[in-house]
């Protein structure tokens, strides 16, 4: 129910009610879902018994939030999200604690992401640390789907959707919120040899100015295309290059990252710069922020003791990479995500040549590998560091 107010004349206001955790309503499914073998866990396609669900409208605000049994939502044909696309979404991960609980890495980072996003788009605004107590309260209630083993998880997909029923080009005044999960284990299979990339300069995932540096649906559609090419000519994912000069953007919905021997025999680790064109990934910056605490010696990275990184995010165009990789400077390359964590990258497909780049015993080298394994004790609850690692118990 909307807040009545009066203004300076006395004239009743309307304040639409805020997002209210307190007032959230829990229906448990009848008959509970049988849990899947975790080996048969394709990433995506298998739902949990419940979802969260809450809708916006201009009137009363934000309404009652719901926990009820997974189930198609009914929209209006007309709605925003369906003619406009004003549809954002996060990506997050619940994982099994050292005790049994359940754990979420960096979760106001999510969120607040998630509100830039929503921002971008002209949504309507949401108290972000009252969807974190909603969605903690999901994962309870769902906690026996997380799989408890390495590498495994239960990916959360927190959605805000434009519900405005009425086709005329505007902002969306309603929406709705919901998340689902889905329990998942490593997102690539088998890429012993590393994920092989192809070179896309023909079509650009994002462009300056664009919405790039959001997690936008739209973002991802006019990707698929491009990514069929690719996979018909042999390649996993696409490397996106952006203008004349090429320059790397992302790899697929991923970060890129590449360790270089620089010319006082240390490593260099470069990564992209966040020009709006790419998305600031939770990821991301955690591997960042580790790497330069191993340097520092706030941390000790498994397998890199002595091993200092410098970290440097900045433009990396493929003449150059083409030209580190002819003088054997390459010493690993990988991509980072919520989804895949780490991933080694194996090659790259280049102007109708394989830039065959360093591949390690298992897939990663010495610094994705220390990367993936010191990230998910941290996701865990093993390793403590900067407060990341969060229980919902």
């Amino acid at each position: 129910m909307a807040i009545g107010n009066g203004d300076a004349n006395g004239t009743a206001q309307h304040t639409p009610a805020p997002l209210d955790a307190s007032k959230l309503v829990v229906t448990h499914s009848s008959e509970l879902k049988t849990l899947p073998d975790p080996e048969s866990l394709v990433f995506g396609q298998q739902q949990t018994d419940h979802m969260l669900i809450v809708h916006y409208d201009p009137k009363n605000g934000w309404g009652t939030p719901e926990i009820k049994p997974y189930g198609p939502i009914s929209l209006d044909p007309m709605s925003s999200c369906f003619q406009y696309c004003p549809n954002v979404f996060e990506g997050m991960k619940a994982y099994v604690g050292p005790n049994g609980e359940p754990r979420l890495f960096r979760p106001k980072d999510n969120m607040a992401r998630l509100a830039r996003s929503a921002a971008r788009v002209a949504l309507p605004t949401f108290d972000t640390d009252q969807l974190l107590i909603l969605l903690e309260r999901l994962i309870q209630i769902e906690s026996r789907w997380i799989p408890n083993l390495p590498g495994y998880s239960l990916y959360i997909r927190p959605t805000v959707i434009g519900t405005r029923a009425s086709l005329g080009v505007a902002a969306s005044d309603s929406a709705c919120i919901y998340a689902i999960l889905t329990p998942c284990g490593p997102y690539f299979r088998g890429v012993v040899k590393g994920v092989s990339l192809l070179g896309v300069s023909e079509s650009v995932r994002a462009w300056p100015g664009g919405t790039g540096g959001h997690k936008l649906g739209l973002n991802y559609a006019p990707g698929f295309l491009p990514q069929r090419v690719a996979a018909k000519q042999g390649y996993d994912q696409i490397l996106w290059l952006l203008g004349e000069e090429e320059k790397v953007t992302e790899v697929g919905a991923m970060n890129f990252f590449m360790a270089v021997k620089n010319d006082n025999g240390e490593v260099d680790l470069i990564t992209p710069p966040l020009d709006g064109t790419i998305l600031p990934g939770i990821t991301r910056d955690s591997t960042l922020t580790l790497a330069k605490a191993h340097t520092s010696g706030k941390v000790t990275l498994h397998g890199l003791k002595g091993v200092n990184l410098h970290t440097f995010e900045r433009a990396l165009t493929m003449a150059e990479i083409a030209k580190l990789s002819d003088e054997g400077r390459i010493l690993e390359s990988f991509c980072v995500g919520t989804a895949v964590i780490v991933a080694p990258v194996g090659k790259i497909g280049w102007k109708g040549r394989d830039l065959v780049l360093p591949v390690h015993e298992g897939g990663l080298g010495p610094i994705g590998k220390a990367m993936w394994e010191t990230l998910i004790a941290i996701q865990t609850g093993r390793q403590e560091f900067e407060d990341w690692s969060v229980s919902c118990a």
